[in-house]
């Protein structure tokens, strides 16, 4: 699936049932003087009646003054976002991992905001710089009972388990199987 495409599609589409363009779209945000998110959003849904997903793509389309808001980074420059200062010296944790991870089979990785979604048909896993010194790893595993190092996740998290990964050294047999685990249930 080709992002860009689709929110350029989204876009035009509320330009087509909105019966206004872009640029006046952006405009009718700048001129509310509104900051906070939320409140955009509420606005567009108030005065042009738009669906929550498109008051929200317009939102982001105005926050981020236009263009820039159709397409998504790279995948890997989303990555070499994740991982500027501070967090620099997570990057090659999380490169030994991926390489790990490719020898699975294919997998989309989803840029997300703060991590990075793989997923297969399903989402499996996440993989998030929490601290300077740690990478969560995220895991969707089910019938599957938490230990020390899987740590089970509150009820409705996204993620089940939690793994936390401070050296490339700790991408382990253990870490590995989980992994492997929750890929194979991700067809």
């Amino acid at each position: 699936m080709d992002v860009a495409k689709a929110k350029a599609t989204q876009l035009a589409n509320i330009e087509r049932r909105s019966g206004k363009s872009l640029a006046d779209l952006v405009a009718l945000v700048r001129s509310s003087g509104l900051t906070k998110h939320g409140e955009v959003i509420a606005l567009l849904k108030g005065e042009l009646g738009l669906g929550h997903g498109d008051a929200n793509a317009i939102a982001l389309y105005a926050k981020s003054g236009g263009a820039a808001a159709t397409a998504d980074p790279s995948p890997e420059a989303a990555i070499d976002q994740l991982y500027c200062d501070p967090k620099v010296g997570l990057r090659p944790i999380h490169d030994a991992l991926m390489a790990k991870l490719k020898g699975f089979g294919a997998f989309e990785v989803a840029p997300k905001k703060g991590y990075l979604s793989l997923r297969r048909a399903k989402q499996f896993a996440s993989i998030t710089p929490a601290t300077r010194t740690r990478l969560d790893i995220g895991i969707i595993l089910k019938a599957v009972k938490g230990t020390d190092r899987l740590v089970a996740q509150p009820d409705r998290a996204m993620f089940p388990f939690k793994v936390g990964v401070t050296s490339v050294g700790e991408i382990d047999r253990e870490l590995l199987a989980w992994l492997r685990q929750a890929y194979d249930a991700a067809e």
